[in-house]
């Protein structure tokens, strides 16, 4: 319904006239639902938002504050955020940058390291910096296809040109004139990669005013805005917002710098006031200065590399003897430019992290628009330069880009070794045996989101040449490092499938204990064998969630075995594998020419599935919750690494529930559940980590089918680790978390205080029932991960919260016993 609550109910926002008003704001989870669904009624009104976001009530809901009658249980209101996330096909195409989304990743795994500034900055510069790196390995890789492979090398042979129709006005012979030189040619060919660095940069800035723009709640808006926001009208305040400022308002402290590794230490009021998480902090949502430098550099980075691209054979024909002296000054005037352009990069880059501690809104202005515009007026001058008329200039052979592909991937590497070693240093000094791969799974992912730029990189180079010029007798082809790469890919699928078969073991041996373990459950029922054979196999599955952390460790040890021994193979023998087995014995000929055919199609094959599969995702629900959790995951957290990759919807959807609950609870004094299922369990303990301490003790979390502990916690222990829960746990009024042994992805949060009860139930029982009962007549399903508010348990422990909470204000909790 498009009419909101205020609208409907003008009274709506007056301050509750009894005491017995209560609240629960449901956030759902993962591949998004509606608010009928959510609300159980199809009767709803959105109460405040917009076609993105919203909160939804029953209709007849909509007064409740008005109303003296008492009500059996609190009234319900259902954030809805899916749009976030989802929406039409072409966002798909976000999946195309999964390699950015994967090292932005990266940035937000590092180990626990309290007192450890200087390591902890240390880390985000290494992030960001491996960052860059695929900027310029994407921008290089889309430069491979255009620039050598269709217009220096397929353009400038006859046979091939001959095929394509398409690049006959570019062939020297034809009457082609201008457009046949070389130099013209490349020209040409570079407006590709830099309309491809244009359109990043723009997602980029739309997604940066939709998301980022969006400021928190502090104080100071609370007191201001709180009662409008109960209007419907938090809408306005996005709008707003979304503008931004471009320089800092009057009166507004400047603040610090956690993560700019040449900065000195911070001052005192920049340190954390409390040892919980730093999703706490005012400013963790809102990082959009941090993303507009580094979509300046980035974007510079990109263009930076076209103008290298086409210059680099443009300069070598000027360099050798009796070459145009002026066209040979001129060469090295511009090398020196694109190094200093490359350098003040690099600089961005480095010299300044997140500003977390307070709202920084200052947004480096000229900056931001002035190191885009120089990598531009350098690729033009660049263009310029290429285009000079050149006697006797011909293309042959191909570009020398091996050079440039080694360098990158060497980089990429040692960027992963240094971080590999500072997360073990971070580690070793606060050790925690949950957090996954003993703190390296920063630098895992890291490794994991190059070898994956990588791969798509050499497996696009290589169809493209295969479709150019199938039998590869008129053209030289790709980077033999890219053929490499694309070759390593069957031997890294056999080390997978070895560990799928041994994880595929370990699974039906825990599937049969787990059959004991149900028939114990279920006591004085008759054994029905097919159902507990079914209960156990759902259990056994949902563990295999336990062994991410050994999957990870074996992608990512072979990943860098196999890219260390393609960049040596690469290096050493100037040839693509087939060619270098070509002379050894005939088992090592066959293995290296099947693996180099196997690997290109399979990247072809895997590129166009992936493509298909996103779409698809993006349209249907089931296919959707699929991968859901994993996308959801990575677009979680903020742009601190890469400003390219997938926006983060937290930084709109955690502000939305904050205002919300800040403005329902200081409008009518109740008490407030917040509920959150999956990912939104996520979302509800951000947004409590956010609210004023006032506003957090008169607000219950209850949170089910959680990944709060076993993926965020293990993945994220710097933010989500084990003395960061304890903290949200004394800083809510309560909380409890349901969760079931069949849940693939929700588990217990593990927190415990002698002073109030613990915040895990015990395992909920699923099926609800084992056979056929008066309750249950038809057998029961297996819920899994779905529909908690099925369980009676949940109405229960609602309650129980609700009770614990003070009609009007809790007092204090009592303070933790102490040891001894």
């Amino acid at each position: 319904m498009e009419r909101t609550a205020a609208e409907q109910a003008p009274g709506v926002a007056a301050r509750r006239r009894g005491p017995e008003t209560d609240l629960e704001l449901l956030v759902h989870g993962v591949g998004g639902t509606t608010p009928e669904e959510m609300l159980d009624d199809p009767r709803t009104v959105r109460i405040t938002g917009d076609r993105t976001a919203a909160v939804f009530r029953r209709a007849a809901d909509v007064g409740a504050e008005e109303e003296e009658r008492p009500r059996n249980g609190p009234v319900q209101e259902a954030y809805v955020w899916c749009n976030l996330t989802s929406g039409d096909g072409s966002r798909a195409l976000w999946l195309l940058l999964l390699p950015f989304m994967v090292v932005n990743l990266a940035h937000w795994m590092r180990p626990a390291a309290p007192g450890r500034r200087r390591a902890v900055r240390l880390y985000g510069l290494l992030v960001r910096l491996a960052a860059l790196t695929l900027t310029v390995l994407l921008v290089a890789a889309v430069c491979e296809v255009t620039v050598d492979l269709v217009a220096w090398q397929c353009a400038g042979v006859r046979a091939c040109s001959g095929r394509h129709s398409w690049l006959g006005f570019l062939s020297p012979g034809t009457s082609g004139g201008w457009w046949t030189a070389p130099g013209s040619r490349l020209a040409l060919a570079a407006t590709a990669p830099a309309a491809l660095t244009g359109l990043l940069w723009y997602l980029s800035h739309r997604t940066w005013s939709a998301y980022e723009s969006h400021r928190p709640m502090t104080d100071g808006t609370e007191a201001s805005h709180g009662t409008e926001a109960s209007h419907g009208t938090e809408a306005s305040h996005g709008t707003e917002a979304s503008h931004g400022t471009e320089e800092e308002p009057h009166g507004t402290e400047v603040a610090c710098e956690t993560e700019s590794i040449w900065s000195p230490e911070p001052a005192r009021d920049c340190e954390p006031q409390t040892d919980g998480s730093a999703l706490a902090r005012p400013g963790f949502w809102y990082g959009r200065r941090l993303v507009a430098r580094l979509r300046a550099a980035h974007t510079a980075a990109g263009l930076l590399t076209v103008a290298a691209a086409v210059a680099t054979p443009a300069a070598r024909f000027d360099h050798r003897p009796g070459g145009p002296p002026a066209l040979n000054v001129l060469s090295w005037l511009l090398a020196a430019a694109l190094c200093g352009g490359a350098v003040a990069v690099a600089a961005v880059v480095c010299s300044r992290g997140r500003s977390e501690h307070r709202l920084d809104q200052t947004l480096d202005r000229h900056l931001v628009r002035g190191l885009p515009l120089a990598g531009l007026a350098l690729l033009l001058l660049t263009l310029l330069y290429v285009c000079w008329p050149r006697p006797g200039w011909r293309s042959a052979g191909r570009l020398p880009a091996d050079p440039a592909f080694a360098a990158l991937m060497l980089a990429q590497g040692l960027l992963v070794l240094a971080l590999a070693a500072v997360a073990h240093d971070l580690y070793r000094r606060d050790p925690d045996p949950r957090t996954g791969m003993r703190g390296l799974g920063g630098p895992a992912v890291t490794l994991l989101a190059c070898a994956l730029g990588g791969v798509m990189s050499g497996g696009i180079a290589q169809r493209v040449a295969d479709w150019l010029d199938g039998t590869r007798a008129s053209l030289a082809g790709p980077p033999v490092l890219l053929t490499w790469q694309a070759s390593a890919i069957p031997a890294l699928l056999a080390v997978l499938l070895v560990l799928a078969a041994g994880l595929a073991v370990r699974t039906a041996r825990l599937s049969r204990a787990e059959r004991a373990r149900v028939h114990h459950e279920h006591p004085g029922e008759p054994e029905d064998p097919a159902r507990s054979r079914a209960i156990a196999h759902v259990r056994a599955m949902a563990a295999l969630t336990d062994r991410a952390p050994l999957v990870v460790a074996v992608l990512s040890a072979t990943t860098l075995i196999l890219g260390a021994g393609a960049l040596a193979g690469a290096a050493a023998t100037g040839k693509t594998p087939d060619g270098a087995a070509h002379r050894t014995y005939d088992a090592v000929r066959v293995a290296a020419e099947t693996s180099q055919a196997l690997g290109s199609w399979l990247i072809g094959l895997g590129f166009l599935m992936f493509v298909t599969w996103g779409r698809r995702a993006y349209k249907d629900a089931s296919a959707r919750r699929t991968i859901g959790i994993l996308w959801d995951v990575g677009t979680f957290w903020p742009r601190a690494a890469h400003p390219f990759a997938p926006p983060c919807y937290a930084e709109r959807a955690v502000p939305d529930l904050t205002w919300r609950m800040a403005a329902w609870t200081r409008r009518t004094g109740g008490r407030l559940v917040l509920s959150g299922h999956s990912q939104g369990s996520v979302l509800a303990a951000a947004a409590a980590w956010q609210l004023t301490p006032a506003v957090r003790r008169r607000v219950a979390l209850l949170t089910y089918g959680s990944p709060l502990e076993r993926l965020y916690g293990r993945w994220f222990p710097a933010h989500f680790g084990p003395s960061a829960l304890a903290a949200l746990h004394q800083d809510v009024a309560c909380w409890r978390n349901l969760y079931r042994r069949t849940d693939p992805i929700g588990g217990p949060v593990r927190v415990r205080d002698t002073a109030v009860p613990d915040v895990d139930h015990e395992p909920l029982q699923d099926p609800l029932a084992y056979g056929r009962t008066l309750q249950h007549p038809l057998p029961a399903p297996v819920l899994g991960h779905g529909d908690y508010q099925a369980d009676p348990a949940f109405a229960r422990e609602r309650a129980r919260l609700l009770a614990r909470l003070h009609p009007d204000l809790p007092g204090q909790r009592p303070e933790p016993k102490q040891p001894g």
